[in-house]
């Protein structure tokens, strides 16, 4: 198998990459562990940044989006019983969010890359990547049918995850750099059917800890709060699920809207960035290169960003032999991953109960929650960082 770009990974940094080179002409081949079903399946939650919808929709892939997804003009934060909204819309010279969830955007992107005669071999696991610092790099992977293949390629895009083939290929001391994170908490998740309790998204702090309480739909709502990371579904029943719930969101009068939950996990959150981004021909984009705790909603964002710079980079190359962009790809996409994984610590230890916390921390982060709801200076650097700066 030959191709100019060999994707391994079909999660949205993949999808919006393959896509994008499609409109500019350049071939590429999807390699994809996962099943099809598997991959449209898997309920993720999903916060777009004004840029991530702008990008969707100039690549064709927003019509769904737009008419299912929720727009949000602002969300609030809930602290000391009182809720204060944070106006995103004003504060960030008019760029909103939208609520549209990540597994919706991976139908899509599969939808239009399928309808538009991409290669997306689905159950084709990645085993290993060579010859980066030639000029024709070699993907091998195991096909469904257990047969072991070669993609021969001009570049390798490493969108596989943090457990895929590519990140590894990068050798480690060496070459590569990894900076980790871990938090001592992990968020305890459900999908519940039930009316939406808020019109917007609502953070909510509490000494019992974080709540988060968010929408998928009309019926469907996904709401989260602050557990141990060793904590056990097993442990919590419906009615202490809710109670939990209301206890943390509670005041002035709020009361959520409880139904059936049919769905709960427990997610870990932890900070991770790999240095470089780049290795000889293989260019590490989404997830294989960083993640970031959710209660920044910057994880699907930081991919289709990564994507845009290479997109770009890949394009110049093909249009002009020019490898400016693409020397540069990991410098570019790391100023934006630094500035997102400050952002996303900061809400974190913003709104989240540390247990080797003392009083001043409580009195500290109630200050600091004070001001970013009194003081325009702080409520629009919260705003613009939360909607997203434009990608250029």
């Amino acid at each position: 198998m030959r191709t100019q770009v060999g994707i391994v990974g079909a999660g949205p940094a993949g999808l919006l990459l393959s896509h994008m080179l499609y409109l500019s002409g350049i071939e590429s081949i999807i390699i994809e562990s996962r099943s099809q079903a598997e991959i449209e399946q898997t309920i993720r939650a999903g916060v777009l940044e004004q840029s991530t919808v702008d990008l969707m929709t100039e690549i064709g892939a927003g019509d769904r989006m737009k008419r299912e997804g929720f727009v949000h003009g602002g969300f609030e934060l809930r602290f000391a019983g009182h809720g204060h909204r944070i106006d995103l819309q004003n504060l960030a010279n008019g760029r909103t969010i939208t609520v549209y969830p990540q597994h919706e955007v991976l139908k899509d992107l599969i939808a239009l890359r399928l309808r538009t005669g991409g290669q997306i071999h689905f159950e084709a696991k990645a085993t290993s990547i060579d010859g980066l610092t030639s000029d024709q790099p070699v993907v091998r992977f195991i096909t469904k049918q257990g047969e072991t293949r070669e993609l021969s390629c001009d570049f390798v895009a490493g969108c596989d995850g943090g457990y895929g083939a590519s990140r590894a290929a990068i050798p480690e001391d060496l070459v590569r750099r990894d900076y980790f994170r871990v938090y001592p908490f992990g968020w305890f998740g459900i999908l519940a059917k039930a009316p939406p309790s808020s019109e917007e998204l609502i953070y909510a702090h509490h000494d019992r800890g974080f709540a988060l309480i968010s929408t998928r739909s009309p019926n469907i709502q996904r709401m989260y709060f602050q557990c141990a990371p060793t904590d056990s579904v097993d442990n919590w029943s419906d009615d202490r699920i809710w109670n939990e719930l209301q206890t943390r969101v509670g005041g002035d009068g709020f009361e959520l809207k409880t139904g059936p939950i049919f769905q709960k996990g427990i997610i870990p959150l932890r900070s991770f960035v790999c240095e470089p981004m780049q290795h000889g021909r293989l260019f590490l984009a989404g997830d294989a290169a960083h993640s970031v705790p959710p209660t920044g909603a910057k994880g699907l964002n930081l991919a289709a960003a990564d994507v845009y710079v290479l997109a770009r980079a890949l394009a110049s190359y093909y249009a002009k032999r020019s490898t400016t962009l693409l020397d540069a790809y990991s410098s570019t996409a790391l100023r934006r991953v630094w500035r997102a994984q400050h952002f996303s610590w900061w809400m974190t230890s913003m709104l989240h109960w540390f247990h080797e916390g003392t009083e001043f921390d409580l009195k500290r982060q109630l200050a600091e929650l004070e001001l970013v709801t009194s003081s325009k200076a702080a409520a629009t650097t919260l705003a613009e960082n939360y909607v997203g700066m434009p990608l250029a």
